[in-house]
């Protein structure tokens, strides 16, 4: 239950990075705030009592850092569109 506690939160943290700013700058903190969240999850696999709940948890920040990756290139994307479409206007 707390992992997917902090799983939502991670997702917010993206969401809310991906709104707060433009340019490279929302990117960047889309993927920053995805890399704190997957350091936060390897330090709890090192803390982790069992095997499997360690594996369980460095999969979770393995995915939790390429969700980020993926969501700020999509970012860059966007306002690669954007700014061509504005500079044909």
């Amino acid at each position: 239950m707390k992992t997917m506690i902090k799983m939502t939160a991670v997702a917010a943290a993206l969401a809310l990075a991906a709104c707060t700013a433009g340019d490279d700058t929302a990117a960047e903190n889309v993927e920053e705030a995805a890399e704190n969240q997957a350091e936060n999850l390897e330090a709890m696999a090192d803390n982790a009592t069992t095997e499997a709940a360690e594996d369980s948890l460095e999969n979770q920040a393995e995915a939790v850092e390429e969700a980020g990756e993926e969501k700020a290139d999509a970012i860059d994307d966007a306002d690669g569109n954007v700014e061509s479409n504005v500079s044909g206007m």
